[in-house]
C-alpha cells in the first residue's frame, strides 16, 4: 500500500510539472487551454458511455483511441441515418434511438468492462475454487477469500433473510450478481479502466434481474393466485381500485431504488476524484497539487471501500425483497390452513 501511494503521488506529481513546464515554454495551445477550463466536459467525458476506448499515454496530452465495433438494426427504412448531434459539443454525427426506430446493439467502453469483469470473475474462480473434494479446508489466501465471501452471502445474506428452507435455493443468484458488481466496480480503480456500474443502464438492467428473481419467488411460494391476490392488500374489494395500483407500483420501486443506489454512489466518488485533481489546472497553479492530490488519494481509498460496500448493499437488499416474496407465500399457506381448520372444526362441532 506505501508502494502504492508513492506511485500515485509521484505519477501526478509529474503530470503536474510537465504541464507547468510547457506552460512556461510556450508549448501549451489552445486546445489544452480549453481543455483546463472545461473541466466539467472532461470529467463527464471520462465517467460516460462511449464507442471509443481510449488509452491516454502518461504524462502527456496524448492518446491512443480504439474505435468500437457499432451495431445498429434498423426496425424500419433510413431509421439508422446518423445525423447531427443536437447537444453540440463537437460530437459530430450520433444516431438515433430506439423511439426513432433505430435499434443501437453497438459494443461500447462499459460492455466492454462488463465483459472483463465477468472473464475476470470466471477465471479467479477457476484458480482459487477447492476442487480437491477430500479437503474441506481450502489451501491459498485467494481460496480462502472466496470461501469466506461465499459463506458470507449464504449464511448472513441469504439464510437470514431468505430463511434456512427457501435460503439456498437463492443463493446461487445472489453470489453471482455479488460477485459481478464487486468486480465491476474494482475494474473502474485501474488505470485506463472503466466503472461499468456508473452507467445507470448497467445498474437497471440488474435490478431488473432481481425484480424477475423475486416475482418468480413470490409466484412459487404463494401460487399464481396467491400472488395476485397479494396485489389487492388483503383489504375489502370496493378498496380494490385504489389498492391494486398501489401494490403494482410499489412492485417496482424496489428495483428503481436498487437501480439509483448503486450507479449514483459508484459515479459520484470518481467525479469527486477528477474534480479534485482538476482543481490543479482549474487554479492554473501547480502549488495546489500538494492539497488535491492527498485528497484525490484518500477518495480513492474510500471508493476501494465503497465498492465492497454497493456489491454487499445491493445483494443484501436483493436478499430481503425475495425473502418479501417468499414470506408472502408462506402467510399465504398459514392463512389458508388456519381457515380450513376453522371450517373443519365449525362442521364437527355442527356435527
Amino acid at each position: 500500500m506505501r508502494k502504492a501511494m508513492v506511485l500515485f503521488a509521484c505519477l501526478f506529481a509529474g503530470t503536474v510539472w510537465a504541464s507547468s513546464q510547457a506552460g512556461e515554454h510556450g508549448v501549451a495551445n489552445e486546445d489544452k487551454d480549453a481543455e483546463g477550463e472545461d473541466v466539467a466536459g472532461y470529467i463527464l467525458h471520462h465517467v460516460s458511455d462511449s464507442n471509443e476506448y481510449e488509452f491516454e499515454v502518461p504524462l502527456s496530452h496524448n492518446h491512443i483511441p480504439i474505435h468500437l465495433p457499432q451495431i445498429l438494426i434498423p426496425l424500419k427504412e433510413g431509421a439508422c441515418t446518423p445525423v447531427a448531434d443536437p447537444h453540440g459539443g463537437g460530437h459530430g454525427e450520433v444516431y438515433p434511438g430506439l423511439g426513432a426506430g433505430c435499434l443501437d446493439l453497438s459494443i461500447t467502453k462499459h460492455t466492454v468492462m462488463m465483459w472483463l469483469a465477468a472473464l475476470l470473475l470466471i477465471g479467479s474462480l477457476m484458480i482459487w475454487s477447492n476442487r480437491d473434494k477430500t479437503k474441506l479446508v481450502p489451501r491459498g489466501a485467494g481460496a480462502n477469500l472466496f470461501e469466506m465471501l461465499v459463506l458470507f452471502v449464504r449464511d448472513e445474506l441469504a439464510i437470514k433473510n431468505i430463511g434456512k428452507e427457501e435460503g439456498p435455493r437463492y443463493v446461487p443468484y445472489l453470489l453471482t450478481a455479488f460477485f459481478f458488481i464487486l468486480f465491476m466496480n474494482l475494474l473502474g480503480l485501474f488505470p485506463w479502466m472503466a466503472t461499468a456500474t456508473g452507467n445507470i443502464a448497467i445498474t437497471c438492467g440488474l435490478a431488473l434481474c432481481t425484480f424477475f428473481v423475486t416475482q418468480a419467488a413470490g409466484i412459487r411460494a404463494a401460487g399464481l393466485g396467491g400472488y395476485l391476490k397479494h396485489l389487492t392488500g388483503g383489504v375489502a374489494p370496493w378498496l380494490w381500485p385504489i389498492m391494486i395500483p398501489v401494490e403494482f407500483l410499489g412492485l417496482f420501486t424496489k428495483p428503481f431504488a436498487l437501480t439509483i443506489r448503486l450507479f449514483a454512489n459508484m459515479l459520484a466518488g470518481h467525479i469527486v476524484i477528477f474534480f479534485l485533481l482538476g482543481l490543479i489546472f482549474m487554479l492554473r497553479n501547480p502549488a495546489v497539487a500538494l492539497v488535491s492530490v492527498p485528497f484525490a488519494f484518500g477518495i480513492y481509498l474510500l471508493e476501494l471501500f465503497v465498492a465492497f460496500v454497493q456489491a454487499y448493499v445491493f445483494t443484501m437488499l436483493s436478499a430481503l425483497f425475495i425473502g418479501m416474496s417468499v414470506a408472502m407465500g408462506h402467510h399465504h399457506d398459514e392463512h389458508h390452513e388456519a381457515g380450513h381448520s376453522h371450517d373443519h372444526g365449525k362442521a364437527h362441532h355442527l356435527g
